[in-house]
Formats: C-alpha cells, sequence, structure tokens
C-alpha cells in the first residue's frame, strides 16, 4: 500500500485554518501539531479539526512529539501561527524536511534578537532594550528621548504595546506587562523597548522556497488616536504591487528574510516607511494573521495561501512565477469599529446602514447584543470588523470613511 503524502501543520489556527483544504485538494493529508495542550484562547475556536487525520498534542517532551510526528512520516512540517515557529522548525530540521532551521528560531520570535539580527546585517532599525527593571529603562527613555513604545518581548498583534512619552509613563508599562501572560499565553519576565519610528505602517507577506521569494501581497494600514491609545490600528488598504514605495519596501523586506534565516514558507514582515526609508517593526516565520490572506485571494485571483502549498506541493509552478508582480483585481480593505467605552451590549444603532455599503463582502460582528463588550484599545478587541471588495478603489475608500462616520459613541448602546 503507497503511503499518503502528508503535510503537518503546528498550531493550524487564524489565517492557517485555511491551508489545509488547499493541501487535500492537492492529494496530500494534514496532520495537526499542537504546540500547547491548551490552545490559547485568542485562537479557541479557530481550529478546524476535520481537515486533518489525526492531532498530536505537545507536551513538553520533545523526543515524544519527534517520534510521534516521525511515523507519520509528512513530506513537511509547516508553521501555522506565530506559537508554531519554534517548534516547527525543530521538528522539520530533526526529521531533515526542508525547513528554516534552528540557528536563528530566536531571532524569528524574540523581537528584541529579531531587531539586532537585522540590524547586524546592515539594515536600518529602532534603538532598543531589552529589560525588566524599570530604573534602567527610566534612565534609556531619559538618555534616548522623546516618545518610545514598549512591547513584550514574544505576542502577537498590538498586544501589551504601549506609546510613552515620559520615563514614567515606560515605567507604567513595563509594570503593566511583566508576571502577565501574553495573548500568546506565554510568560511576560521582559519587554523591549524601542524608539518611535514615524511614518506610514505596511504589511509585506511573502512565501519562500529554498531562499527564493516570493512578494504575494503588501498592505498598507492606517490608524488614529483614541481610547487613550496614540496609534491604534484600526484598518488595512491592499496595495498594487508597483510603486516607489512598494519597490523600496520589497528589497528590504527581502534582506530582512535573509537576515532571518528565513529561506522556506511564509513570513509576515511589518515595516514602518519613516524619513530615513524603511526599517523594521517584526517579522513573523508565518502566514498574515487577521484573515488578510483570504481577503487578498479574493483580490488578486490568489494569494499567501496558494503560494504557500505551490512552495511545498509545486515548486516548478512556484519558481516560474516567483519574481512575477501581482495584479489588484479587486481593491480591498479590512477595517475595524472601535468601541469607546466596555460594558453589556444592548445593540449596535444603525448597524443596517454598514451592512447595505456597496463594497461590503463580509460583516463579522464578533461582540452580540447581550454579550460583553470592551473598550477598544487593541486589534484584539474590535467589536466589529468589515472586510470590503470592490473593483473601483474610491467606493472602497467611501465605505470606509461612512463607516467612520457612523462609528463613535452614538453607535453602541452599552449597560
Amino acid at each position: 500500500m503507497a503511503i499518503p503524502k502528508r503535510i503537518a501543520i503546528v498550531d493550524a489556527y487564524s489565517s492557517a485554518r485555511r491551508l489545509a483544504p488547499l493541501f487535500i485538494a492537492q492529494g496530500y493529508e494534514c496532520v495537526h501539531v499542537q504546540s500547547t495542550p491548551v490552545i490559547p484562547n485568542l485562537y479557541a475556536g479557530s481550529f478546524d479539526a476535520p481537515d486533518f487525520v489525526t492531532n498530536h498534542v505537545h507536551r513538553g517532551d520533545l523526543q515524544e512529539t519527534l517520534d510521534a510526528v516521525a511515523l507519520l512520516r509528512p513530506a513537511q512540517v509547516i508553521a501555522g501561527i506565530e506559537t508554531g515557529v519554534e517548534l516547527a522548525d525543530t521538528l522539520g530540521e530533526r526529521l531533515g524536511l526542508r525547513s528554516n532551521g534552528t540557528a536563528l528560531s530566536a531571532a524569528r520570535r524574540d523581537k528584541y534578537r529579531m531587531i539586532e539580527t537585522v540590524r547586524a546585517a546592515g539594515l536600518r532599525t529602532a534603538a532598543q532594550i531589552r529589560t525588566a527593571d524599570p530604573a534602567t529603562l527610566a534612565s534609556w527613555h531619559s538618555e534616548t528621548g522623546g516618545r518610545i513604545v514598549v512591547k513584550p518581548l514574544r505576542s502577537a498583534g498590538s498586544d501589551g504595546v504601549s506609546f510613552c512619552e515620559t520615563p514614567e509613563e515606560s515605567v507604567t508599562a513595563l509594570k503593566s506587562v511583566l508576571g502577565t501572560k501574553s495573548a500568546l499565553a506565554t510568560q511576560n519576565d521582559a519587554v523591549v523597548a524601542q524608539e518611535y519610528l514615524p511614518g506610514d505602517e505596511y504589511y509585506v507577506n511573502t512565501v519562500s522556497r529554498d531562499g527564493r521569494h516570493r512578494v504575494c501581497d503588501i498592505w498598507r494600514t492606517t490608524h488614529l488616536t483614541a481610547n487613550g491609545v496614540l496609534d491604534l490600528l484600526e484598518g488595512a488598504h491592499l496595495l498594487p504591487r508597483a510603486g516607489a514605495v512598494q519597490d523600496e519596501l520589497v528589497r528590504y523586506t527581502l534582506r530582512t528574510l535573509d537576515a532571518l534565516g528565513i529561506r522556506n514558507g511564509p513570513a509576515h514582515t511589518e515595516v514602518k516607511y519613516t524619513p530615513d526609508g524603511p526599517a523594521l517593526i517584526e517579522t513573523g516565520a508565518r502566514l498574515c494573521g487577521g484573515d488578510l490572506p483570504h481577503l487578498a485571494r479574493l483580490a488578486l485571483g490568489e494569494g499567501q495561501l496558494e503560494s504557500t502549498v505551490d512552495a511545498y506541493t509545486r515548486p516548478e509552478r512556484f519558481l516560474a512565477t516567483c519574481d512575477q508582480d501581482y495584479e489588484v483585481r479587486r481593491y480591498a480593505a479590512c477595517v475595524g469599529m472601535v468601541s469607546p467605552a466596555g460594558g453589556r451590549l444592548r445593540t449596535y444603532r444603525d448597524l443596517a446602514l454598514i451592512e447595505g455599503l456597496e463594497s461590503l463582502h463580509e460583516l463579522k460582528v464578533l461582540v452580540r447584543p447581550g454579550e460583553r463588550i470592551q473598550r477598544t484599545v487593541n486589534d484584539f478587541t474590535f467589536p466589529v470588523v468589515l472586510y470590503l471588495l470592490h473593483e473601483v478603489e474610491s467606493v472602497v475608500m467611501r465605505d470606509i470613511a461612512t463607516m467612520r462616520h457612523l462609528d463613535g459613541p452614538d453607535f453602541y448602546r452599552i449597560s
């Protein structure tokens, strides 16, 4: 009997839940490796178990997990989300499969090591410090001057991120993080503090095979100041591949991937375009989150999801199209609504007007009437998220402006 072709995915949550059906369509079975006994609350409910022939739960014994996965004889091991990166690196290397190896695994997860590694490669980065000591942080902020950013070493999205104007604010931010669990359920025993980089923020999503990189999609993010947060992420807009800014971002991103040893698989890179040029915020050796890869393929025909599958199952197709620019068929955006307060949601006013927007593709109501609603302070506390698609860019931009006009204190009935 022929041995089935198999792909192992470590932590196939969030956007990565969409990979298994695509691998199955190429004739592969999928096995799941759960890197922790308990799935982080952030991703609870986003794992589609029926797509996998088995699920092995890693309980800290690497040899046990290695033996179990080896028996399944996967052709590849892939990280789904951030928590799966290091385990996928280790399994892939130990099983002799195509992987990014373990030499730079820590630099692909620890935000401080990541910046130092990229800086050592000669790329522009923010000044920074890693510390758990309030006095050290206060002194560094005083010497650095201006606004700084304080955030956990290992997390996701804008979890635990604070923008601090004074050393006193930085110390407060440090104390609010230390001893807590991140959104990915990792213990916060230190923070990274960085100089604040002015400029627009972009996402550059890629897939690689043996050091050849394909640019799948580029997004410009938008922010606002609300609920005490200076730079609250509120949306992302898909950009054409061609453009002077995009070209510079891509050159910087590909050098970043090389510096971090990302030679295989998907990567999500966040870059600030400062007055002095691109500077890294962070890179994840995994798919972009927030379901943007799915939105991208609706806009482009295919995107990071399909490229990931091609890189591992149809390398000739991947390499033949690796250097081709993607073409925008429909303009796309993802935007979140911003709740001004917490409490029990009674109802949304004018939600029907949001549902009637011309470019609306999908409306995700994450908090429903009768449930507890939080004040929006990061990208995990949006009560409603809109996915917009249209052939005409101005229609998408008009609908975003209309949504933001309707959003505000009067939109929410909270008790």
